[in-house]
């Protein structure tokens, strides 16, 4: 077997070697492929008399008086083929024996470093030699990366690590991941970095990885199954994947020691989902096969208050008129709410919906029996606003909507000029903002399709205590990484809570509130799609462009990069593309790859990503650990250790 320092080949002499790429024949009885890492040195041609390269010494080539330039490259392209022959048909007489012909084996090199910046051609002849250890580093710039990030391995088996300085905010900042759902393992490497940022305990001279890990947090959008709500226990499955893969690839170590990350669950971590459709005041978390997961909802007034009506449109954008009249309203209830004053869940409105006194007086004690009494709230307080007759609170979404179309549509309206022929106007003037009729029913018919959707997650009939147990407050928590689920919620009501949860952390951190926040955001197509405009797509292009200043660094995924809006994509320092449809591949959003790298996608395994960071001028391949922590509830490992049950039994 040749020795690991033996050159790999030599540098071909009848092809062009150029400062940026060059090829080399493969020595008999060595192997190369693609991603291997290489390096050459080559004599200075202004020295009287160079000489020929000497032979390696400890992994590096010698040159007479030590002078010349070290190319380092990534191999992107290998062949092979019979030397010499006329017609294809010849290839089956070489092989039966009866024509001589020599096999040629030979490796295209991407350069991605020379050492020093002397832009010169490797000579041809010159050795190639396989990069280990330093020089391995140095052609990945890892040597110049004051914090490493661990990003994966390479085929060689060494880590990959990422420059954390354009991970973090210090030079740049977010990641944006595309490949084919299913295949690509998107959330999976996504969930993978997040899990070496936080569990990284040597990562920057023996201490964590962050700077400040104590502050540090992060949001995980669960958009598929419940999968990502049992992140916080271990995979009985990763002892068995990673002995597999050790096997496969004839390695002696682990994926997760070679990155020097201990395979475990995330260690702090908080579960949230919504609540159950189910009126009263006690609130029960949709999630069928977890315990432990908090409710969240929002209140009345607080949807009033911090202007969230424009999330509740999907569409709004498509009729001027219809944007102007909600930009009017959304400020009408913003008053409403500021002059309310007060920590109320309802809101006090000063006119009383139509309707007879007893149905809206039983109404009020029905939500007055939900609030605990030992709140010390009564139906007379509840109510009072209600029974003296100058005005009402409201107490659910759908009262809400009442009230918007009595202001809209309904006040003061004249059904004899209806049945005169002519179009019934009606509704407040302070509130219509000139609109017309056609477009405040279109305002009503929206805002009634949202309704059913919305009407569990903004809630006005809780008490205190009820509402402190469902408040999402992630920057305020001890838990660092916090999986909010909206799989069961509707379409709408996804982008609803997405796009008010996300706004309402970059608000806070644009406050001044310290530490760096990590969001994991899947369907980036679907938020911030290439087309259109919408509050959500305004959230997600302030994170993208000013986010990495506030320490707010979003990394996202989606199948198509094409399909999302292109501010977003282009602010992403870090690339990662897993498996692409090979119509995908071509589009402009990949071409930091090579076209070479680019057909290469097509054919991806799950689990090997393409990254591309802005240090290192060319991709390069990695593959990642199997997760140790759960993905679905039948990987949990629900083993008792010895330790464990010593505890049970104190």
């Amino acid at each position: 077997m040749p020795e690991r320092s033996a050159p790999l080949g030599r540098v071909l002499g009848t092809e062009d070697a150029t400062p940026v790429a060059f090829w080399f024949v493969v020595q008999p009885g060595r192997k190369v492929r693609l991603d291997d890492v290489v390096m050459v040195r080559t004599a200075d041609p202004t020295e009287p008399d160079p000489g020929v390269a000497g032979e390696a010494v400890g992994g590096q080539p010698t040159l007479p008086g030590g002078r010349g330039v070290t190319f380092y490259g990534v191999v992107d392209q290998v062949r092979r083929r019979h030397e010499g022959l006329q017609f294809e048909g010849d290839t089956n007489l070489v092989a039966e024996g009866l024509m001589p012909a020599a096999e040629s084996y030979a490796a295209h090199v991407l350069v991605t470093r020379l050492e020093p910046e002397e832009f010169l051609p490797p000579a041809p002849g010159d050795p190639v030699l396989a990069a280990t250890g330093e020089a391995l580093e140095r052609a990945l710039y890892v040597d110049g990366m004051s914090a490493r990030l661990g990003a994966g391995l390479l085929r060689s088996g060494d880590p990959a690590y990422l420059n954390l300085d354009f991970v973090d905010g210090t030079r740049g900042a977010h990641v944006n991941i595309s490949g084919i759902s299913g295949v690509a393992t998107k959330t999976s490497y996504a969930l993978f970095l997040l899990y070496s940022l936080f569990h990284d305990r040597s990562g920057r001279d023996g201490k964590p990885l962050l700077k400040d890990p104590g502050s540090a947090r992060a949001v995980v959008f669960n958009v598929k199954g419940e999968d990502l709500l049992f992140i916080d226990q271990p995979n009985r499955r990763v002892a068995e994947e990673e002995a597999q893969w050790m096997s496969r690839n004839g390695a002696s170590r682990g994926r997760y020691e070679a990155l020097g990350l201990h395979a475990g669950p995330f260690e702090s971590c908080a579960l949230h989902a919504p609540p159950q459709a189910t009126p009263g005041g006690t609130l029960v978390a949709d999630v069928q096969q977890r315990d432990g997961v908090s409710p969240f909802v929002w209140t009345l007034r607080q949807f009033c208050l911090e202007r969230m009506l424009p999330f509740a449109f999907a569409d709004v954008s498509s009729m001027s008129q219809l944007e102007f009249l909600l930009q009017h309203v959304e400020e009408r209830l913003h008053q409403l709410a500021r002059a309310q004053g007060g920590t109320a869940a309802a809101l006090e409105v000063p006119e009383r919906l139509p309707g007879d006194d007893a149905s809206r007086r039983a109404r009020a004690e029905k939500s007055a029996q939900r609030i605990d009494e030992a709140e010390g709230l009564t139906f007379e307080a509840l109510g009072a606003a209600s029974a003296s007759g100058s005005g009402q609170k409201l107490t659910t979404f759908a009262e809400l909507v009442d009230y918007l179309q009595f202001k809209l549509l309904d006040e003061g309206a004249d059904d004899g000029d209806v049945e005169r022929g002519g179009e019934r106007s009606g509704g407040d003037p302070s509130w219509t903002a000139r609109q017309s009729r056609g477009t405040r029913e279109a305002f009503i018919r929206r805002l009634r399709g949202a309704q059913k959707h919305l009407s569990r997650l903004i809630r006005g009939d809780l008490g205190a205590r009820a509402l402190e147990a469902a408040r999402l407050d992630v920057l305020g928590s001890q838990k660092q990484v916090h999986v909010i689920d909206i799989h069961q919620l509707a379409p709408l009501a996804q982008m609803f809570v997405v796009g008010v949860t996300l706004r309402g952390l970059f608000a806070a951190k644009e406050a001044g509130h310290r530490g760096k926040l990590f969001v994991v955001l899947d369907e980036l197509n679907k938020y911030a799609p290439a087309e259109g405009s919408s509050p959500i797509k305004d959230v997600l292009l302030d994170i993208a462009e000013r986010g990495r200043s506030l320490g707010v660094i979003l990394i996202g995924a989606q199948q198509t990069a094409s399909e999302v809006e292109r501010r977003i994509v282009g602010n992403a320092a870090v690339r990662v593309a897993g498996r692409l449809d090979a119509a995908e591949a071509e589009r402009s959003e990949y071409r930091f790859m090579p076209a070479s790298t680019r057909a290469r996608t097509t054919i991806l395994a799950p689990g090997t990503m393409i990254l591309h960071q802005p240090d290192v001028p060319t991709p390069v391949l990695v593959t990642f650990p199997f997760p140790a922590w759960a993905t679905r509830a039948e990987e949990r490992d629900t083993r008792v250790s010895d330790e464990e049950a010593g505890g049970l039994l104190l």
